[in-house]
């Protein structure tokens, strides 16, 4: 008799398997975080940093990063900013959305092992960062000083504020978070996250950065984190750029000569810093 794994495998990639949201959970105005679990087929197995499409059936498909622990249900942190992920966002549970993947490569966690990890976020950025932080947490005796370095716009920006509290309460992980502009009760750092970089332990020649966010942020970032003398090829970012099949198939994500679908999303820092510095490439 086939199992639902194999009638996956015939379908092939991309076909849209069906999951149900289980849980709705609001982190901002415009951003929500879904659990999601097969309707009755395979679970989705993703790494640290992959992505899967999500589908809205009648509406439309995007690539979500993964942002919870992979050993867990299936979830995504979704900012609503188009009618696809608009839907996604206002899925209550029982919906059923398709699901293909997972897709991509992944944070360099195993790499890691015995290194200082440095893992900076801006914004959203935080989402996909957030397996990779549970990853190394549950090794944690296996990693040096381990840093959480984040910022947003404003304090009402911060993702997973309630969550930040508690990791800031651990005395195994140095969390600092800033934010670009102060609101009235604000009473933490004011400033863009690049110079978190600066005044946090880290062996700088031994680190390895993990930094997701937008573009311009993640190329200052970088920047800084070469200035602090951490070696490019230790430094990893996570691009996310208009991918539409997941599978390098489209050409949409293009990026120079490669399909960040396809080899990313995940890149050392040193095979993406020519094109990154290339203006609208």
């Amino acid at each position: 008799m086939a199992t639902a794994a194999d009638a996956q495998t015939v379908a092939g990639p991309m076909v849209p398997q069906p999951f149900r949201v289980t849980k709705r959970r609001r982190e901002l105005a415009d951003t929500w975080t879904l659990e999601l679990e097969p309707t009755g087929g395979a679970r989705v197995l993703p790494a640290p940093g992959q992505f899967t499409m999500l589908y809205v059936f009648g509406v439309g498909e995007v690539p979500i990063s993964v942002s919870g622990d992979v050993d867990g249900p299936l979830v995504h942190t979704v900012r609503a900013v188009g009618a696809v992920s608009r839907a996604i966002c206002e899925s209550e549970p029982g919906t059923v959305l398709g699901v293909r993947g997972p897709f991509g490569n992944t944070w360099p966690v195993e790499t890691a092992l015995g290194s200082d990890v440095v893992i900076v976020a801006g914004g959203i950025g935080l989402a996909p960062l957030r397996p990779a932080l549970y990853a190394v947490l549950r090794q944690r005796g296996e990693f040096g000083n381990v840093a959480l370095l984040y910022g947003s716009r404003t304090p009402a920006d911060l993702l997973y504020r309630a969550e930040l509290g508690q990791l800031r309460g651990r005395f195994d992980l140095e969390v600092d978070v800033t934010v670009d502009a102060a609101e009235g009760g604000w009473h933490g750092k004011v400033g863009v996250v690049p110079k978190l970089i600066d005044g946090a332990h880290f062996d700088a020649d031994s680190a390895i950065a993990l930094v997701c966010g937008p573009e311009i942020m993640m190329h200052f970032a970088a920047r800084a984190l070469l200035d602090r003398g951490v070696p490019p090829d230790r430094i990893y970012v996570s691009m996310e750029r208009n991918m539409q099949c997941g599978l390098g198939h489209c050409g949409h994500c293009q990026l120079g000569p490669t399909m960040i679908c396809r080899d990313g999303p995940v890149y050392r820092y040193d095979q993406l810093e020519r094109l990154m510095a290339v203006h609208e490439l």
